[in-house]
């Protein structure tokens, strides 16, 4: 291969232009490696003692610490290659050279970036500061990389004069193809970012989906498990899953209770009219409890019916078991003192007659007689 095309602009340099050119270079390597290190051992500073905002001190650090001496060697190079005295084809390619080189370590920055804005906006949303990365954090950060290199690459050879419209059109085009032979992988996947940025549960929560409690144990990047009360194992796509209503009984603050008692309608309106008192009594006695109301609701002739609402302040199921079951059997014990029977009257049928009751049972089948038709079969 002949370099002799290469070499030849560089044999007319003043020897002088050459030291001028290394000087420069190593100047500026010296200067800009220790320029890094210093901001570096600063922002310590600061954040030891308190006096910068945590978050962005650390994106700061992290950020300058993906400082690649490969880029500042070539950054002091082509600043000493600026001071020589070189042909207009050599400025075009110290050009190019200085979009790579500046473009890649920009690049390499925000690579760092996203991944420390990413770890901490998804750190400030956790339940837990030390939880592991969840999977829109895993997603996030994958898509927001991949675009940023892409774009790089992309940048990259239009500035080196390759016309990159053929290329993303191409792109374009093998994407959509992708996306269709894909697209219940891709609609899960993307299902899965949907559940972990906007949490409509997480793992541990106990939750009812399609008619199915159970503790969520498992949430992936096409499935997501449900452990079930009865003990089985539930695994539901995750594009399934987001098109149904999700009742997350974790999140709840307290439960509501609602619930009759019937009494006899043979009842006194006196013993009536102490009931909804005594019962009230009965539940703001219990703890972690807040009563709504307790009335008479309705008068009928099968049964006096009293409603109850009232709040159990606690979303545990079994504090809210504990408390209904104190209160009917007080109740019981209530009505048994006062002597209210519970339940619904009894009814009773009075025959006065059993020979006309006799007669008008054989009625019918003397008529289908007289009329010359068939008995229907019993």
């Amino acid at each position: 291969m002949n370099y002799q095309k290469y070499i030849e602009p560089f044999r007319g340099i003043a020897v002088s232009n050459w030291i001028l050119a290394l000087s420069a270079a190593i100047i500026s390597f010296i200067v800009i490696h220790g320029v890094v290190i210093m901001f570096r051992r600063h922002l310590d500073k600061l954040s030891a003692n308190g006096r910068a905002d945590r978050p962005a001190a650390e994106l700061l650090k992290a950020t300058l610490a993906r400082t690649s001496n490969f880029a500042v060697f070539v950054t002091s190079l082509l600043i000493g290659l600026t001071l020589l005295d070189l042909d207009a084809k050599w400025d075009e390619r110290l050009a190019h050279l200085w979009f790579i080189a500046l473009g890649a370590q920009l690049a390499l920055y925000l690579d760092r970036a996203v991944s420390v804005i990413a770890r901490q906006y998804f750190r400030r949303h956790n339940e837990s500061p030390d939880s592991p990365g969840t999977v829109a954090h895993t997603l996030v950060v994958w898509a927001i990389k991949t675009m940023l290199w892409v774009m790089f690459g992309l940048a990259m050879l239009s500035n080196l004069g390759i016309n990159v419209t053929a290329f993303v059109a191409s792109l374009g085009i093998g994407g959509i193809a992708v996306a269709l032979a894909a697209q219940n992988i891709l609609g899960d996947l993307f299902a899965s970012l949907a559940i972990a940025v906007d949490k409509p549960f997480e793992v541990g929560d106990a939750i009812n989906v399609a008619g199915n409690s159970g503790k969520v144990e498992h949430v992936g990047l096409k499935t997501t498990r449900i452990r079930a009360d009865s003990g089985e194992q539930i695994v539901m796509g995750n594009a399934e899953l987001i098109k149904q209503t999700v009742r997350n009984f974790k999140r709840m603050n307290d439960r509501r209770i609602q619930f009759s008692l019937m009494a006899d309608p043979a009842t006194p309106a006196g013993l009536a009219r102490q009931l909804p008192q005594r019962l009230r009594a009965i539940i703001e006695a219990k703890s972690e409890v807040r009563v709504d109301r307790v009335h008479l609701k309705r008068v009928g002739q099968d049964a006096l019916e009293f409603e109850l609402v009232y709040f159990v302040l606690t979303p545990d199921y079994g504090k809210y078991m504990d408390t209904q079951q104190a209160v009917l059997l007080e109740a019981m014990e209530l009505f048994a003192e006062l002597g209210v029977s519970g339940g619904t009257s009894a009814q009773h049928i009075v025959i006065d007659n059993v020979a006309d009751l006799e007669a008008e049972q054989d009625q019918p089948r003397r008529s289908f007689k007289q009329l010359g038709l068939a008995q229907p079969a019993q």
